[in-house]
């Protein structure tokens, strides 16, 4: 491709360009460009939503070239501010080389192992001093600083802002210094904090880096409203999250479980359909020529083959059809022998015992709302027992089963 037609193809599908001109005039040198994108080690999983922006990575190598996958397992221990109301939970080292060590294995689902250079920041940014630091942040302005949306409206409510929050968007940015990026890439909240690493390459006398965001997918529990789709953006600490690495009838269950209006968002931001089969589909569902289900099996069984292959997507759809459509119980639902003395269980404990719902009270309050079944009974008394017995096929909500006895 032309540099013109690489710029067209390289900013499709992006909300913000900083700055186009700059783009194509280093598209135009002819030299393979050096694209950074980082990843905070936080939790040991990637989900979809990060997917989005490692396929704009995965666009970036296919024109050849060099996509620097940054691990911040230095960063980690700061904790990005960007979108918090509050001062970020920091997690501990054995955390943050959990996350980091199972990231770049699950990266290359999406990316071009060949041309890709997977670094830690912490490599680099352990080696600076004191004196390093305080000159780092002599390039910066505090007024430059307290603009961005998130402090400002926790200096407005009088929330706290920690001094070690303001040195995170300086450390994102020197990690751009030393690798003397072309291209810095992240979600749109990251925006405030590539621009300060375009500013601090200015400040340290280096060509700036150009900036660009891929749009936040939004969770699996979002809706729409008023013809927008609003809800929290995917997060593993809110449980809303299709991870990378979970097994296929895992994925393809929840991708399952999303509304139709959320379906197109997800085809939009995740499916390699183009724009224009997808407006096809999503015409052929309005008319009533194809079932919204359908549709939304072929968006779930596209993103399984991705990350598990042809075949596993396959037996995931078999599998969910075989519970869901014709109401079977699943063939490998887990077996718990719970020792009760005799007296039998609570209900709602078992339910948490066996990691079907996160906790009793959470057991509780699907009882109450008839989402739990015993043979396929609902139980509705949020205080029944299980007696001594079984095995007693146990379900709660839409896809945790559990043989459970009780002795």
């Amino acid at each position: 491709m032309t540099p013109e037609e690489q710029l067209e193809e390289l900013t499709r599908g992006t909300v913000d360009v900083q700055v186009r001109e700059e783009l194509l005039e280093k598209l135009r040198t002819g030299r393979p460009l050096r694209v950074k994108a980082g990843f905070d080690p936080t939790r040991p999983d990637l989900h979809l939503g990060h997917s989005v922006l490692m396929r704009k990575m995965r666009q970036f190598q296919d024109f050849g070239h060099e996509v620097y996958f940054v691990v911040g397992d230095f960063t980690a221990q700061i904790g990005d501010p960007s979108g918090k109301n509050a001062t970020r939970h920091v997690p501990t080292r054995e955390e943050i080389l959990e996350g980091a060590r199972t990231y770049a294995e699950q990266a290359f689902k999406i990316l071009d192992p060949e041309r890709t250079r997977v670094v830690y920041n912490s490599t680099w940014l352990e080696k600076l001093n004191l004196a390093d630091v305080i000159r780092l942040a002599g390039k910066y302005r505090l007024a430059r600083m307290m603009e961005r949306d998130d402090f400002k409206k926790r200096w407005a409510n009088n929330v706290s802002i920690s001094i070690h929050e303001l040195l995170y968007p300086l450390v994102q940015g020197y990690d751009s210094i030393h690798l003397q990026a072309d291209v810095e890439l992240g979600g749109t909240d990251q925006l405030f904090n590539l621009m300060v690493g375009r500013d601090l390459m200015r400040e340290y006398g280096l060509r700036p880096q150009c900036v660009l965001t891929t749009p936040i997918l939004e969770g699996l529990n979002a809706r729409l409203e008023d013809g927008v789709i609003v809800g929290d953006k995917m997060s593993k600490s809110l449980d809303n999250y299709v991870g990378l690495a979970e097994p296929p009838e895992e994925q393809l269950g929840k991708l399952m479980s999303i509304s139709d209006d959320l379906m197109w968002r997800y085809y939009e931001l995740l499916s390699e359909l183009t724009r224009a089969e997808i407006e096809e589909l999503k015409a052929d569902v309005a008319e009533g020529r194809a079932h919204p289900k359908a549709a939304k099996m072929g968006l779930a069984k596209e993103l399984v083959r991705r990350f598990h292959g042809a075949e596993a997507a396959d037996e995931a759809e078999r599998k969910w059809e075989a519970q869901f459509s014709r109401r079977e119980i699943p063939e490998d639902m887990p077996e718990l022998t719970f020792e009760s003395g005799g007296e039998g269980v609570l209900l709602a404990k078992a339910l948490a015992d066996a990691s079907l719902v996160p906790s009793s009270s959470e057991g509780r309050r699907r009882i109450k709302a008839g989402a739990v079944e015993i043979d396929g009974e609902k139980v509705r008394d949020e205080k029944a027992w299980l007696a001594v017995g079984g095995p007693y096929v146990v379900k709660a909500g839409k896809r945790a089963w559990a043989r459970i006895v009780v002795r």
